[in-house]
Protein backbone atom coordinates (compact mmCIF):
# COMPACT_ATOMS: atom_id res chain seq x y z
CA UNK A 1 0.00 0.00 0.00
CA UNK A 2 1.11 3.89 -0.80
CA UNK A 3 -0.35 6.22 1.32
CA UNK A 4 1.81 9.37 0.96
CA UNK A 5 -0.60 11.87 2.73
CA UNK A 6 -3.98 11.67 4.09
CA UNK A 7 -5.38 12.39 0.74
CA UNK A 8 -3.50 9.65 -1.58
CA UNK A 9 -4.77 5.92 -1.56
CA UNK A 10 -3.37 3.25 -3.98
CA UNK A 11 -3.27 -0.07 -2.86
CA UNK A 12 -1.90 -3.01 -4.50
CA UNK A 13 -5.11 -5.02 -4.76
CA UNK A 14 -4.12 -8.63 -6.60
CA UNK A 15 -5.60 -10.28 -3.42
CA UNK A 16 -8.96 -9.63 -1.13
CA UNK A 17 -7.87 -7.63 2.13
CA UNK A 18 -10.63 -6.33 4.30
CA UNK A 19 -8.72 -3.70 5.76
CA UNK A 20 -8.09 -2.31 1.57
CA UNK A 21 -12.00 -2.72 1.21
CA UNK A 22 -13.09 -0.48 4.27
CA UNK A 23 -10.63 1.96 3.31
CA UNK A 24 -11.78 2.18 -0.50
CA UNK A 25 -15.02 2.27 1.17
CA UNK A 26 -14.41 5.50 3.28
CA UNK A 27 -12.31 7.02 0.95
CA UNK A 28 -14.77 6.74 -2.23
CA UNK A 29 -17.67 5.13 -0.75
CA UNK A 30 -19.51 1.63 -1.31
CA UNK A 31 -20.08 0.04 -4.81
CA UNK A 32 -23.08 0.29 -6.33
CA UNK A 33 -25.10 -2.77 -5.86
CA UNK A 34 -26.38 -4.13 -8.72
CA UNK A 35 -29.51 -3.15 -9.42
CA UNK A 36 -28.53 0.25 -8.51
CA UNK A 37 -25.47 -0.39 -11.58
CA UNK A 38 -28.18 -1.76 -13.82
CA UNK A 39 -31.01 1.45 -13.63
CA UNK A 40 -27.34 3.53 -14.22
CA UNK A 41 -26.35 2.04 -17.48
CA UNK A 42 -23.09 0.34 -15.64
CA UNK A 43 -20.59 1.89 -12.95
CA UNK A 44 -17.49 0.64 -14.76
CA UNK A 45 -15.43 1.27 -17.62
CA UNK A 46 -14.01 -1.17 -20.24
CA UNK A 47 -10.81 -1.60 -19.94
CA UNK A 48 -8.49 1.38 -21.63
CA UNK A 49 -4.82 1.42 -22.78
CA UNK A 50 -2.33 3.84 -20.28
CA UNK A 51 0.08 5.55 -22.43
CA UNK A 52 1.70 7.50 -19.05
CA UNK A 53 1.34 7.80 -15.74
CA UNK A 54 3.10 10.71 -13.52
CA UNK A 55 6.40 9.66 -12.22
CA UNK A 56 5.28 9.29 -8.64
CA UNK A 57 2.91 5.97 -9.88
CA UNK A 58 5.64 4.78 -12.08
CA UNK A 59 5.82 1.85 -10.12
CA UNK A 60 2.68 0.14 -10.71
CA UNK A 61 3.37 0.16 -14.69
CA UNK A 62 5.05 -2.61 -16.63
CA UNK A 63 8.84 -1.93 -16.93
CA UNK A 64 9.21 -3.99 -20.34
CA UNK A 65 7.11 -2.73 -23.61
CA UNK A 66 3.86 -4.38 -22.49
CA UNK A 67 1.09 -2.23 -23.03
CA UNK A 68 -0.61 -1.00 -19.29
CA UNK A 69 -4.29 -1.06 -19.15
CA UNK A 70 -6.32 0.50 -16.65
CA UNK A 71 -10.62 0.81 -16.60
CA UNK A 72 -12.71 2.77 -14.49
CA UNK A 73 -15.07 2.09 -11.34
CA UNK A 74 -18.05 5.08 -10.75
CA UNK A 75 -18.48 4.71 -6.62
CA UNK A 76 -20.60 6.93 -4.87
CA UNK A 77 -18.29 9.22 -3.61
CA UNK A 78 -15.78 9.44 -6.07
CA UNK A 79 -13.96 6.57 -8.49
CA UNK A 80 -11.58 3.79 -8.81
CA UNK A 81 -9.13 3.60 -11.45
CA UNK A 82 -7.91 -0.40 -11.37
CA UNK A 83 -4.09 -0.75 -13.13
CA UNK A 84 -2.86 -4.01 -14.33
CA UNK A 85 0.84 -4.47 -13.90
CA UNK A 86 1.53 -7.95 -15.43
CA UNK A 87 -0.20 -10.34 -12.71
CA UNK A 88 -0.43 -7.83 -9.92
CA UNK A 89 -3.36 -5.19 -9.74
CA UNK A 90 -3.49 -1.70 -8.13
CA UNK A 91 -6.43 0.83 -7.51
CA UNK A 92 -6.11 4.52 -7.13
CA UNK A 93 -8.90 5.81 -4.60
CA UNK A 94 -10.25 9.35 -6.08
CA UNK A 95 -13.10 11.39 -4.32
CA UNK A 96 -14.93 13.38 -6.41
CA UNK A 97 -13.48 16.94 -4.48
CA UNK A 98 -9.91 15.76 -5.89
CA UNK A 99 -10.88 14.64 -9.06
CA UNK A 100 -9.69 17.00 -12.21
CA UNK A 101 -10.44 15.66 -16.12
CA UNK A 102 -8.27 17.36 -19.05
CA UNK A 103 -9.12 15.98 -22.93
CA UNK A 104 -6.52 17.15 -25.15
CA UNK A 105 -5.27 14.58 -28.05
CA UNK A 106 -5.36 12.22 -25.08
CA UNK A 107 -7.76 12.37 -22.20
CA UNK A 108 -6.19 12.52 -18.49
CA UNK A 109 -7.12 12.44 -15.04
CA UNK A 110 -5.53 13.90 -12.14
CA UNK A 111 -5.89 14.30 -8.31
CA UNK A 112 -2.93 14.51 -5.41
CA UNK A 113 -0.64 15.69 -6.80
CA UNK A 114 -0.10 12.29 -9.88
CA UNK A 115 -1.75 11.77 -13.35
CA UNK A 116 -2.88 9.14 -15.60
CA UNK A 117 -3.25 9.45 -19.19
CA UNK A 118 -5.01 7.31 -21.45
CA UNK A 119 -4.53 6.62 -25.14
CA UNK A 120 -7.15 8.22 -27.41
CA UNK A 121 -7.89 4.74 -29.27
CA UNK A 122 -10.57 2.36 -29.98
CA UNK A 123 -11.02 1.22 -26.12
CA UNK A 124 -10.78 5.01 -25.20
CA UNK A 125 -13.67 5.97 -27.82
CA UNK A 126 -16.17 2.81 -26.29
CA UNK A 127 -16.09 4.35 -23.00
CA UNK A 128 -17.73 7.84 -24.17
CA UNK A 129 -20.87 7.10 -22.39
CA UNK A 130 -19.18 5.82 -19.36
CA UNK A 131 -17.48 9.15 -19.22
CA UNK A 132 -20.40 11.20 -19.97
CA UNK A 133 -21.87 9.75 -16.96
CA UNK A 134 -18.93 9.95 -14.95
CA UNK A 135 -18.53 14.14 -15.95
CA UNK A 136 -22.33 13.90 -14.22
CA UNK A 137 -21.90 12.87 -11.24
CA UNK A 138 -18.76 15.13 -10.68
CA UNK A 139 -20.86 18.24 -11.72
CA UNK A 140 -23.77 16.75 -9.58
CA UNK A 141 -21.20 16.29 -6.92
CA UNK A 142 -19.32 20.38 -7.24
CA UNK A 143 -22.99 21.18 -7.27
CA UNK A 144 -23.51 20.19 -3.59
CA UNK A 145 -20.57 22.65 -3.17
CA UNK A 146 -21.55 26.11 -4.94
CA UNK A 147 -21.09 29.17 -2.77
CA UNK A 148 -22.71 32.42 -4.12
CA UNK A 149 -20.96 35.10 -3.63
CA UNK A 150 -22.02 37.71 -0.53
CA UNK A 151 -23.69 41.00 -2.07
Amino acid sequence: MEQTNSFTLVLDTTHYNKEHKLLIDEFVGESYSFWQALKRGGVGSKRMIVDQLSPNLNHITNITSDINYANIELRKKGILIHITKGLKNFTWAIPFYQLVFYKTNFTSIHAQGKFIHFRNSKTFKENKSFFKNLMDEKINFDQQYIILPQL
